[in-house]
């Protein structure tokens, strides 16, 4: 698609940690884009220039009561997280725009792999986690109305995205606030996988490249950069950011963690805990410009200050604080 492309795009979602900086570069752009969502998030302002519908996604009467006799380019589906959604969205959007796009999961992937790096031919499938599994069957869904219908969907695989309000470690604010106060911190598994991590300007390069190209439609494309620290210099990053030179990491099992931290353990055996390298010559054959301009050791800096100057946003939590204090405990005792 040339950039010069003018292309009518719905957004469903929209102001999320992945798909507002999708909104922006789609904006500055040239692209005429609407967004749907509840219309409640504040976080992440919507350009001026966007038109906006309000509609709880999960109301199916008020979603098709906004998009009433509206066709788009472009369909971009942020929010679908279960096989009947997307059903539904094949239903509503069949006839009605030029190309759908479902964000799935890099989570989805084989787990652990069992070979670096992951492909969008590596094989889905992810016992430990139910989020990927729902992921997976959206997938299905969309494959089937592509292969039976012509549906024209496109699916993306997005791994571990952030922008300047979330962090990537296993506490995120309750993770500075302890290395503030000289406390240690857990990192999961021995600290030495490596994880990448992509900032969501730079995965809106290669995903808005992607809205109304002929060449995506039909097809699956992973995006994410090429960016991959251990967990430990990622937790030291973020120590150097906020001002702790030498913070104090404690290695702690992954299954360790999960027994401990039932509602972490699923997204971490499920995904953080393996080494996650990914191959995207695919996407940059169709978005040549796409690639890793920000790297964490930059990006932690920015989250910081961010939280620094948004005291709503640092939140301590207390039980896993206390959760955390057990597990260093036991650390130290084995």
């Amino acid at each position: 698609m040339s950039l010069r492309t003018p292309r009518d795009i719905l957004f469903i979602g929209g102001s999320g940690v992945i798909s507002a900086a999708s909104v922006d570069r789609a904006v500055r752009l040239g692209h005429r884009v609407t967004v749907l969502n509840r219309g409640t998030s504040t976080a992440r302002p919507l350009p001026p220039e966007v038109e906006t519908l309000v509609a709880d996604v999960r109301d199916d009467a008020a979603v098709d009561a906004a998009l009433a006799g509206r066709d788009f380019d472009v369909v971009a589906q942020f929010l679908a997280f279960g096989a009947g959604h997307v059903a539904h969205d094949v239903e509503r959007f069949a006839g009605h725009t030029g190309q759908y796009v479902f964000i799935s999961s890099a989570s989805a992937y084989q787990t652990p792999p069992e070979r670096l790096p992951v492909t969008e031919s590596t094989p889905l499938r992810n016992p430990f986690w139910q989020y990927s599994r729902d992921k997976i069957a959206c997938e299905d869904v969309l494959v089937r109305a592509w292969r039976d219908h012509g549906f024209p969907a496109t699916v993306v695989r997005p791994s571990h995205t952030y922008d300047r309000t979330l962090l990537p470690t296993l506490g995120g604010w309750t993770d500075v606030a302890r290395m503030r106060a000289g406390r240690p911190v857990v990192v999961h598994g021995d600290g030495t996988s490596l994880w990448t991590l992509t900032h969501t300007e730079d995965f809106a390069v290669g995903f808005v490249g992607l809205l109304g190209h002929p060449g995506a439609v039909g097809d699956t494309f992973q995006i994410m950069g090429s960016h991959a620290p251990t967990w430990d210099q990622v937790y030291r990053w973020l120590a150097a950011a906020a001002g702790v030179p030498e913070p104090e990491l404690v290695h702690v099992a992954s299954e360790t963690i999960a027994r401990v931290l039932p509602d972490a353990g699923p997204g971490l055996l499920g995904d953080k805990a393996h080494t996650m390298l990914f191959d995207c010559a695919k996407v940059r054959a169709l978005v040549p410009e796409f690639g890793t301009t920000i790297t964490y050791d930059q990006a932690a800096v920015e989250q910081v200050a961010w939280l620094d100057a948004h005291p709503d946003a640092r939140r301590v939590d207390d039980a896993l604080d206390a959760a955390f204090d057990r597990l260093v405990a036991h650390a130290r005792a084995v």
